[in-house]
């Protein structure tokens, strides 16, 4: 596994990281032994970088992650989230109740001290207005967090947490089929030294090129209830484009590759072709999908020519299709 630097952090994390969204059984239901496993199979391949959030499972995620740490000679860093749980979202936030969010979230992974605090997709009016920010500097400074950034949902977010002299990294939607941060975002976080932590690399699992239309998900999992936006960003979703049509735009996209090159490989190695790319946080359900994630840090980079075919296709054929604004 290789790694790279997580931008004001100066840590040396594997570019293959662990996302942990589905460990709160919002991919559907599964066990604990199952999520210990992922859990084992992440350092068994060197993943040094594991992403949760409090509201994944109301908790859940948090808690298996706390556990499996105290039982692990391997501990890699851990970063989670602030800010859609009920008691702030959508008009609740205070500095108190972000301060006991943070603490809750300390308490369940088992640490004092958090390594990373990303604010969650906060309403744009509660960002833009600034206090948020300001209060992970404070929380930072009392000793709360070691680190802190932002998740967001549309570049001009990221643009303006950029303009935070402390925010140490940004974790944005970025795929083959959301490009549009390589010319708007990433010359910024080169500049400001801030890491990019790339989640929903394959699109919900369009870009597995293992669905099929009529594919049926699990009335748990979110692909299943919000594929239209109806619980949340309607971007968290396949990208924010229509299920069936998705699946029309990898098998197109599929068929441009040369004969060696899986959509899964090339969908991976595109964004770390990317140098602002700090890490991937990659999900997965069972191990043998974290070994296959892993397995991307060792692919060659990309040809000049596939990248050009590529982003001709996303202008041309895909932007247009992504619902709820880039």
């Amino acid at each position: 596994m290789k790694s790279r630097i997580l931008g004001k952090t100066a840590w040396s994390i594997s570019e293959i990281g662990l996302g942990c969204w589905q460990l709160g059984n919002d991919f559907g239901p599964i066990e604990d032994k199952q999520a210990l496993a992922v859990l084992d199979a992440a350092k068994e391949q060197g993943i040094s970088f594991f992403d949760t959030a409090d509201v994944y499972g109301a908790g859940l995620s948090e808690e298996r992650i706390g556990r499996w740490l105290k039982q692990s000679s391997w501990q890699p860093k851990i970063a989670t989230k602030v800010g859609r749980n009920g008691e702030l979202y959508p008009d609740g936030y205070t500095k108190v109740k972000m301060k006991q969010s943070l603490q809750a979230s300390a308490k369940r992974l088992g640490v004092e001290t958090l390594n990373l605090a990303q604010l969650h997709c906060v309403p744009r009016e509660v960002l833009f207005a600034g206090d948020v920010l300001a209060w992970m500097e404070d929380f930072q400074q009392e000793g709360l967090i070691e680190y802190f950034g932002a998740s967001v949902e549309m570049i001009d977010e990221a643009l303006f947490c950029c303009q935070h002299d402390k925010l140490a990294s940004l974790q944005v939607l970025f795929n083959l089929f959301r490009q549009d941060a390589v010319d708007e975002l990433f010359p910024l976080v080169s500049e400001k030294n801030i890491g990019v932590i790339v989640r929903l690399p394959l699109a919900s699992g369009l870009l597995t090129g293992k669905m099929f239309k009529g594919y049926q998900f699990d009335e748990s999992d979110h692909r299943h209830y919000n594929k239209d936006g109806v619980a949340f960003h309607v971007g968290e979703t396949f990208n924010g484009i229509p299920f069936d049509q998705g699946i029309d735009l990898v098998e197109e996209v599929s068929a441009m590759l040369p004969e060696d090159h899986s959509i899964l490989d090339v969908a991976l190695r595109w964004i770390l072709d990317q140098p602002q790319v700090s890490t991937i946080i990659a999900g997965a359900t069972r191990p043998e999908q974290v070994i296959r994630n892993a397995q991307a840090s060792l692919l060659e980079p990309l040809s000049t020519e596939l990248h050009h075919k590529l982003k001709t296709f996303y202008l041309q054929k895909v932007r247009q299709a992504i619902r709820g604004g880039i």
